[in-house]
């Protein structure tokens, strides 16, 4: 088993929250995780990206070569469509349609779409409406993380117990809020499943 994960997005929208809850799922699951992070800039607007690898055997690059990821999570519409070409022909793309305008000549939201939807059954998100029903609109990280859930290799129990641990020391309140977050993101996924 190898899965190969880009998580895209831009600073300050949890990227590196969601890269810490699947590698520690992954760990409690017995796997072996390979992480290579891109930060942006440091305030927040820069490009974020990370490379996950996971497998049950011994990998050897951090790495994710072109045309070889299963998955690309995005918390941006944009950033989605910038590792385009990282995506295997079989390869899922889970991101946000909030669309966070850091340029001049952002495109239209109508060309974006058209971009992913070339893409394998793409699963589109609006994450920041599911985060403000979920409790705060600041969880719409792990909404994302839900509706990506199916595509990651773990099963939705590790992750969950991962949000908990990672979550804990804010307090119950603050995991109870992020993994209703995480259910409300899984439960979109499984009702766009079933409608293709």
């Amino acid at each position: 088993m190898q899965i190969n994960i880009i998580l895209a997005g831009v600073g300050g929208q949890g990227i590196l929250t969601i890269a810490a809850v699947i590698d520690l799922a992954a760990l409690q699951s017995g796997l072996i995780v390979r992480q290579a992070e891109v930060h942006g800039m440091s305030q927040r607007g820069g490009a974020v990206q990370s490379h996950l690898r996971i497998a049950d055997q011994e990998i050897y690059s951090d790495l994710i070569a072109e045309g070889t990821a299963d998955l690309i999570l995005s918390v941006e519409p944009l950033e989605a469509l910038r590792y385009l070409p990282f995506l295997a022909s079989e390869g899922r793309i889970v991101t946000s349609t909030d669309l966070f305008i850091n340029m001049q000549g952002y495109p239209a939201m109508e060309h974006i779409h058209a971009e992913l939807h070339r893409t394998n059954r793409p699963v589109l998100v609006n994450a920041a409406e599911l985060a403000r029903k979920a409790g705060s609109p600041r969880t719409s990280n792990m909404v994302m993380l839900g509706a990506a859930a199916p595509f990651t290799g773990l099963a939705s129990q590790e992750l969950e117990a991962s949000i908990e641990k990672l979550f804990r020391a804010k307090g119950a309140e603050i995991v109870a809020m992020n993994i209703r977050a995480f259910r409300t993101g899984q439960a979109l996924s499984q009702h766009q499943a079933t409608e293709t």
